[in-house]
């Protein structure tokens, strides 16, 4: 065995670095102060009612296929993942549906029976959105952003000289207004910036690379539910000798010299080499560290923080027969919800609503006769605000039954939810942002944290709050990421 790795964090971000560096034979162990692994990605299983805490929808699955082969395991004896022919229902307040099938050309007859000639303008769309993807991937997604080494590349240098292709000066908004006519199609492609807790009317339209990799590669669902992932992954990394402890809360990061030396866990020191956080960048710094006056803390603090969420957790004695696995039931005036979001800091009056329901392909979430409904709403980062959770759960139920016809008043039988002040303590993510900084300004992607700390040697982060980015494929990317960088730095 070689070098003693200590990752703190069991998110989708440290369980990738964990396996990656496992099975490079590095000696890793993993720290996680919850008594279940998984961050964000958690599970709630009460009452007969089963529920994924945090992300609901898999995108790139090879990305978690290349995970599991790192270690020479086949993902199909582990979990099951299967595509959906429907990956969205969307509702928009005149009263349109829209089904986002993934077979393209059942989608372009939906483009056709919501709008005369708009699948043209989606086909020019996702075109567009792919010659973003062709041009950042590499570069943005599955490589060390900001390494000299990276940026010279032939690839990289071709990217970067061809700026003006990835369409970085003008917002998601103002791009997606130029190519479709029919502005529920804005709102509906102007969505894909909130992927990263970002607003559309400010962030770089470069985020158009997001609905390319929905539209073409798909969304899936993995049998049992996203934590089934989470469950594998811990698996592997077991059968590669990765130590794991739970319910094990890191008090501080031992720095010596501007190096790292181990850890602090109750009062018992825990030497290492090489620390990797899979915590929160800000809350890295400022909670484990102790430190937030160097320039990474500083340039994080002082960026506009990501979207937070309020979720509900709502087991109802219903089954809806209107309703897909993932509805989208969009704010009638979708600007203000951002100003209200991002400017005045307060929850939305007409917000947007997502709706979960895995019940629908996994039968086994709900009892018989009754669904599970994961029902999230975008809400600011914590602010001094007071968020009244009773008046925000009448204000979605109202919005609810205007927009689907199905009254949950009297058909709620168990509730759980979660606020921006639940997920900061839960998941330390700073005022309760979900993603870190946004998106909001045309250079934010060249600002984002890179994976290997500037100023304290040995010190590595992974995970959603830093490059490559949020969501399952991103944060197992980052992993993937800093796992080569501290395998070269030690080599």
């Amino acid at each position: 065995m070689k070098n003693k790795i200590i990752i703190i964090g069991s998110g989708f971000g440290g369980l990738s670095a964990a396996i990656h560096l496992a099975a490079k034979g590095y000696e890793v162990t993993i720290f996680e102060k919850n008594s279940k692994l998984g961050g964000k990605a958690g599970e709630i299983v009460e009452q007969g009612f089963r529920f994924d805490t945090g992300p609901t929808l898999l995108t790139m699955p090879f990305v978690l296929e290349n995970l599991f082969n790192v270690g020479n395991f086949n993902i199909n004896d582990f979990i099951s993942i299967k595509s959906k022919d429907i990956v969205t229902k969307y509702f928009f307040n005149d009263g349109t549906n829209f089904y986002q099938y993934f077979n393209r050309d059942r989608l372009l007859l939906e483009f056709e029976k919501v709008c005369p000639n708009s699948s043209a303008e989606f086909i020019k769309f996702i075109n567009y959105s792919k010659k973003i993807y062709d041009l950042t991937a590499e570069l943005f997604l599955f490589q060390p952003f900001l390494e000299i080494k990276n940026i010279l590349q032939l690839k990289s240098l071709k990217t970067l000289f061809k700026i003006n292709r990835i369409d970085p000066f003008r917002t998601v908004h103002n791009a997606n207004n130029g190519f479709f006519k029919d502005k529920k199609f804005v709102q509906l492609f102007d969505r894909f910036a909130t992927y990263n807790g970002s607003n559309p009317f400010k962030a770089p339209a470069t985020l158009n690379i997001i609905p390319f990799v929905e539209f073409e590669f798909g969304g899936y669902f993995v049998e049992g539910g996203i934590y089934r992932i989470i469950n594998a992954l811990e698996k592997i990394a077991q059968k590669l000798e990765v130590k794991i402890y739970k319910s094990s809360n890191v008090e501080k990061i031992l720095v010596k010299n501007q190096k790292v030396e181990g850890i602090l866990i109750d009062g018992e020191k825990f030497d290492a080499q090489i620390i990797i956080s899979n915590s929160d960048l800000f809350n890295t710094y400022k909670l484990l560290i102790g430190d937030v006056k160097n320039s990474e803390a500083n340039k994080y603090i002082k960026q506009e923080l990501s979207t937070s969420a309020i979720i509900f957790y709502w087991g109802v004695s219903t089954n809806s027969e209107n309703l897909e696995m993932d509805n989208i039931l969009f704010s009638e005036d979708y600007q203000k919800e951002f100003h209200q979001l991002f400017d005045q800091k307060v929850v939305p009056n007409d917000p947007t609503i997502h709706i979960h329901i895995s019940s629908k392909k996994n039968f086994l979430d709900a009892p018989k006769g009754f669904e599970n409904w994961y029902v999230m709403i975008n809400a600011p980062s914590i602010n001094k605000q007071n968020f009244d959770i009773e008046e925000i759960r009448e204000r979605v139920l109202q919005k609810i039954k205007k927009m689907t016809k199905i009254d949950l008043s009297n058909k709620i039988v168990f509730e759980k939810f979660k606020t921006p002040l639940m997920l900061e303590e839960e998941t330390s993510g700073l005022y309760g942002s979900l993603y870190g900084p946004s998106h909001n300004r045309f250079y934010s992607a060249f600002l984002r944290q890179r994976n290997k700390s500037s100023v304290i040697d040995g010190l590595y982060f992974c995970g959603g709050t830093v490059h490559p980015g949020g969501g399952i494929p991103l944060a197992i990317l980052s992993g993937k990421i800093v796992s080569e960088i501290v395998d070269k730095n030690l080599r």
